[in-house]
């Protein structure tokens, strides 16, 4: 990988976003290898969470200027290829299926935004600044639409994508884009803290628990949509994690799948 930095230690994998040069913003190449990398940790036994992180002043600036400049001179149809690419990076991260933090030391500007909002749980440092910037450019944040309204609400969404106003870490929590704010000096322990929670629970039943939240969140409650949680939690209780975790507290032990 050129543009990214992968650790993986003790079940966690950490891939770092490293074009502090370009507050990390993405490109094509930068685009292929986030979504092939996530595509192989989402599939590897080892792997228990995934921390998303980056180098730099910046977590992302959205797309690099080399890059949109190449955009400009594109067609529609080279348009839609290219935005499918950007579609389907995100969609790979939203799906993973193991849990995953942005882990946001800096500012995170555009399509950035959309990198934060796939991912389950968000840690921002105090200092970090916000933008949905694309109508400064005549553009809609359109491809990461889907992942920042689900994370920050419509209500939210209709200020900050018409408006294009910068906003503060405090904001972002306030209308619940992140989870924590945290100073500089705490947020590799607050990461930390949250990752050692996911190690600990039971992978199925982790993995289970994201597809629940993704399947059930602003759908209507229909005798379906009931029928899906009830065989969901039945056979969850019949299966071998969840017989494990079961007996483990019943006998006041550890579960099998601690590290």
């Amino acid at each position: 990988m050129n543009h990214l930095q992968l650790a993986c230690d003790g079940g966690v994998a950490t891939v770092t976003l490293n074009r502090p040069d370009v507050r990390n913003a993405f490109n094509d190449e930068v685009i292929a290898e986030l979504t092939a990398c996530f595509q192989d940790l989402g599939g590897r036994d080892d792997v228990r969470c995934i921390v998303l992180a980056a180098n730099g002043t910046a977590f992302c600036a959205g797309a690099d200027l080399n890059w949109m400049k190449r955009m400009a001179t594109y067609s529609r149809e080279e348009n839609l290829a290219d935005a499918g690419a950007l579609a389907e990076m995100l969609r790979v991260i939203y799906a993973c299926p193991k849990p995953t933090i942005a882990k946001v030391q800096g500012d995170v500007y555009a399509g950035g935004t959309g990198l934060v909002a796939a991912c389950d749980i968000a840690v921002s440092v105090d200092t970090a600044g916000y933008c949905l910037s694309e109508v400064k450019l005549g553009l809609i944040p359109a491809t990461i639409s889907p992942y920042v309204i689900r994370a920050m609400g419509a209500r939210a969404s209709h200020r900050y994508f018409l408006t294009a106003e910068r906003f503060s870490a405090a904001e972002a929590l306030r209308i619940g884009f992140v989870h924590e704010v945290v100073s500089a000096a705490e947020l590799d322990g607050k990461v930390a803290e949250l990752v050692k929670t996911l190690v600990n629970a039971g992978p199925q039943a982790v993995r289970l628990c994201k597809k629940l939240v993704q399947d059930v969140a602003e759908q209507e409650i229909t005798p379906a949509l009931v029928q899906m949680t009830v065989e969901g939690i039945a056979d969850i209780r019949v299966s071998p994690e969840g017989r494990e975790g079961v007996h483990s507290f019943l006998q006041k032990r550890k579960p099998g799948w601690l590290i």
